[in-house]
């Protein structure tokens, strides 16, 4: 039997690779969850009522494209959050999470070539959220996994590429406030970026899913910027979902937004191949896009959080809470030797940093950082935070 070969050079998923390095030993003490990135916060007690309330509709078939009532809500809250009126008709499609989202937009947005007939080219940051590599894989592009170190601010520098590499660029993904470091790109990134794809032509992947859980000021968004600038609509398209916002990661509610003929083209792939949210759950999450009253509150848990983590850390250079987002980036020696240390002294465990990255000319930009996820409750984030400190930073 012959397998396909596109997908050949994927390594091992970061999170059985934990549990391969970690599960052969015994843990040092309680066992403390920091790798996954799981919400524990609690969502809002009315969204069990409203699916109990229209339980009837697991007895049909969901819209495809989200109830209109759904994409309604969604168009509401960016023209809340950002400014800009979204069409809910042709500019939005509500997602089975933003993974799906991610996924399949590469599949039915990127041309098999480039205008002059090469193969093209994805760019994804490094470290990065592995979906973006296996959507290149899928079709049939060259990922090119581009530095996000402290140099650049946590930030990929993608207009110091080379043009030869630029000319080929199809998809640019980004994430911001990022997965694993917490950055957020400012007005003039975006501003910067959306103007590098306008010249070469091509689209912007914004993955927002961690916009709502910030220190200070709300990040500003890829969508409001190309709107500011006039930049072409079908430039940039953006993904969010409730699942950090809300607490909500098995509601599976997420949305993509953007240009009218990109969407149709998401829609039409939805339609051949797509798994759209079941009709309970696209009914309360309807009521949850609608809502910042329980977003201000898990917000606010989320400061207390920081704030405890900067007091846990404050006498150790280099480690601190981020800008936004919920997960620590901590610079150790070497990320899957401390991981492990941890484990076998403590019971905590997180994530090396390398195995959400890639090893690019015998470097992987996340070797040296092990990444924190802040989701449990506070005290128990706190004795975690502690451990660590005293055992790898004493």
């Amino acid at each position: 039997m012959t397998f396909p070969e596109r997908f050949s050079n994927l390594p091992e998923y970061a999170f059985p690779r934990v549990r391969r390095l970690l599960d052969a030993h015994a843990p040092g003490g309680d066992v403390v969850h920091m790798t996954i990135g799981e919400p524990k916060h609690d969502f809002p007690q009315w969204v069990s009522k409203i699916i109990s309330d229209n339980a009837s509709g697991f007895g049909k078939y969901p819209p495809n494209d989200g109830t209109p009532e759904l994409r309604s809500a969604i168009s509401g809250w960016i023209k809340r959050r950002y400014g800009v009126p979204v069409d809910p008709e042709t500019q939005i499609m509500a997602l089975n999470g933003t993974r799906e989202g991610l996924f399949n937009a590469c599949i039915a947005l990127c041309p098999e070539k480039t205008a002059k007939g090469h193969q093209p080219v994805v760019l994804t940051p490094n470290p990065f959220y592995q979906v973006y590599a296996v959507a290149a894989a899928a079709v049939g592009a060259r990922c090119h996994f581009v530095p996000a170190t402290a140099v650049n601010g946590f930030l990929p520098d993608y207009a110091a590429l080379k043009p030869e590499i630029l000319n080929r660029v199809a998809v640019a993904y980004i994430c911001s406030p990022s997965n694993p470091q917490g950055a957020v790109a400012s007005h003039d990134y975006w501003r910067d970026l959306i103007a590098l794809a306008e010249h070469h032509d091509f689209q912007v992947f914004a993955d927002e899913c961690y916009s709502e859980i910030y220190r200070d000021d709300a990040p500003v968004g890829a969508m409001e910027v190309a709107a500011e600038i006039g930049a072409d609509p079908e430039r940039v398209v953006i993904f969010n979902s409730l699942s950090k916002r809300s607490n909500l990661p098995g509601l599976r509610s997420g949305f993509v937004a953007g240009g009218p003929e990109s969407i149709r083209r998401i829609k039409q792939l939805r339609d051949f191949a797509g798994a759209p949210l079941p009709l309970p759950l696209q009914r309360a999450a309807e009521r949850v896009w609608s809502d910042e009253e329980h977003v201000a509150v898990n917000r606010a848990l989320y400061v207390e959080k920081y704030d405890a983590a900067d007091q846990i850390f404050a006498s150790v250079q280099g480690c601190k809470s981020p800008d936004a987002g919920f997960f620590l980036w901590l610079p150790v020696e070497d990320g899957e030797a401390a991981a492990l240390r941890l484990w076998r002294e403590t019971g905590v465990r997180v994530l090396p940093g390398a195995y959400l990255s890639r090893e690019v000319d015998n470097e992987n930009p996340g070797k040296g950082y092990i990444r924190v996820a802040m989701v449990a409750p506070k005290q128990e984030m706190q004795g975690g935070l502690i451990k660590l400190r005293d055992c790898l930073f004493a």
